[in-house]
């Protein structure tokens, strides 16, 4: 044999890569949470890595079906609501279950309805963004675990050769989903439970169209969803109470056919399935989304059941929030404590959504008569009483929430800024598709106030007669206001927040 002889007991180590060039910020996952991001990064002019254990291939076995008004708004202030848009169907009304359907004509959006899309629509629209905006890929590597030191993160992944390799930032992001590696490197828990076991998902063509877009009810211990994918095939999501599996059950054709049947009353003809899998849904979040240098965003923070269609939207916002304080913060424009502001303002809407998810399949499967009668109470409380329905629709659709506002601070700070038309035709997701905080102030109001923060703010002013000076965030939320505000006080609000 030639070359070295060696101890045939002892197993040869896989090469070493050669370590591989530093990046400011890595993305842990590649899916919307984490396209979203580096895109973002890459588009403010970030250099970022994402590091995805997948081959490179978008999958259409996915679990979410549903984006909804806020998503679409942060989409359109990146340029990609239009086409998914065309490729998406609009729906005007959110059932949630029996009694309780949710119109969306008053929404105070663009957007008055959910877009039900598949979730790899999204992410080959938001993987051609990050591309094209400079951000680099690297698949077929999985992360083995990290160390955080003063200055940065190393990153140790697997990569495609089975090798070995380290990767350098200032910063890292876990978006790598409900067992996410990043999360146990740096050695969060995830508590929470499991609140629905045995939940089968299949794809499926139907022989009869159903009547309506989305198709979800619960009757008595069974409850389904059916949802098209726009390709003949359509996903269908049950449950059926005292049919509790592992995981790792068979599921056929027959048991996805009976939960339809007991759920919607027939089973529309399904045949051909093209996929079938069971699994089971968790309410989970970790109490810290950032630890160091390392964050965590998407389901890799929180885990919400399907109810409502939340949760894919949710790691949508966690990322809008964070890219923009990133990239402040690696441009030196800002101090790494704002960085701690992505837990302040991210953590409790996690909350919330895991609440109310939880709240809307608890009643949706209630079995006691007087969980039904609360159901039925609760469905004719919101449909009669508009304060109510405006709130939960708010919460649903992301457009209800607002961060908390330093004290003494305008009425408007903290709050989502509608997409308010600006002088010359434009629109205030227009203005922020560049990812620069945007300045509107009165029509009338002397000189540009930019200076030279060109690269990270734009200047515009109202439409209207409006007097009231706003700074809006890249993130489409209110950084602060002031009326009648004059150059000294712009001035300064600028220096604070944009740097």
């Amino acid at each position: 044999m030639n070359g070295t002889p060696h101890d045939a007991g002892t197993p040869v180590p896989a090469p070493v890569a050669a370590p591989a060039p530093a990046a400011p910020v890595v993305v842990v996952g590649c899916g919307p949470t984490g396209l979203l991001l580096a895109g973002d990064l890459a588009a403010a002019g970030v250099p970022v890595i994402v590091v995805e254990k997948r081959r490179h291939e978008i999958s259409n076995l996915t679990r979410a079906f549903v984006l909804h008004a806020r998503s679409l708004e942060q989409l359109d202030a990146r340029g990609v609501a239009d086409e998914l848009e065309a490729v998406g169907h609009p729906l005007g009304r959110l059932r949630l279950y029996d009694r309780l359907t949710l119109s969306l004509d008053t929404l105070p959006s663009r957007y008055r309805h959910v877009l039900v899309i598949p979730q790899y629509e999204i992410e080959k629209a938001l993987e051609r963004r990050a591309v094209e905006a400079g951000a680099r890929f690297r698949y077929e590597t999985e992360v083995t675990g990290l160390a955080q030191d003063e200055d940065g993160v190393t990153v140790e992944v697997r990569t495609p050769a089975g090798g070995s390799a380290s990767l350098r930032a200032a910063y890292v992001v876990g978006a790598d989903g409900m067992r996410s590696t990043v999360r146990t490197a740096v050695g969060l828990p995830f508590p929470g439970r499991s609140v629905i076991r045995s939940v089968v998902l299949a794809d499926v063509r139907l022989a009869d169209e159903p009547e309506t877009l989305l198709t979800v009810n619960t009757v008595g211990d069974a409850f389904a969803f059916l949802a098209p994918f726009g390709d003949g095939y359509h996903r269908m999501i049950g449950w059926r109470r005292g049919h509790e599996m592992p995981d790792d059950a068979p599921v056929d054709l027959e048991e996805i056919r009976e939960i339809t049947r007991l759920a919607l009353g027939r089973d529309f003809g399904m045949h051909d399935a093209r996929w079938v899998s069971r699994f089971h849904s968790d309410e989970r979040q970790v109490p810290a989304y950032r630890v160091g240098r390392v964050f965590l965003a998407g389901d890799a923070a929180h885990v919400h059941t399907p109810a409502g269609g939340q949760g894919l939207n949710t790691g949508l916002q966690d990322a809008a929030n964070l890219s923009w304080k990133l990239a402040q913060v690696v441009h030196g424009h800002a101090d790494d404590a704002l960085l701690d502001t992505y837990q302040a303002e991210r953590h409790p809407v996690g909350r919330t959504v895991l609440l109310s998810s939880g709240g809307i399949v608890r009643l949706a499967m209630a079995r006691t008569p007087w969980m039904r009668a609360l159901r039925v109470a609760g469905a004719s409380f919101l449909n009669a009483v508009g304060p109510a329905r405006r709130r939960a629709l708010g919460q649903v659709t992301g457009i209800g929430y607002r961060y908390r506002a330093p004290l003494g601070a305008h009425r408007l700070t903290g709050l989502r800024v509608p997409d308010v038309r600006l002088a010359g035709g434009r629109r205030l997701h227009e203005a922020l598709r560049g990812g620069r905080f945007v300045l509107i102030t009165a029509r009338d109001a002397d000189g540009d106030r930019g200076g030279d923060r060109e690269d990270r703010l734009a200047v515009e002013h109202w439409a209207s007669d409006r007097r009231t000076a706003l700074l809006v965030r890249p993130d489409g939320y209110a950084a602060w206001a002031a009326d009648d505000a004059d150059p000294a006080a712009i001035e300064a609000a600028l220096t604070a927040h944009v740097g």
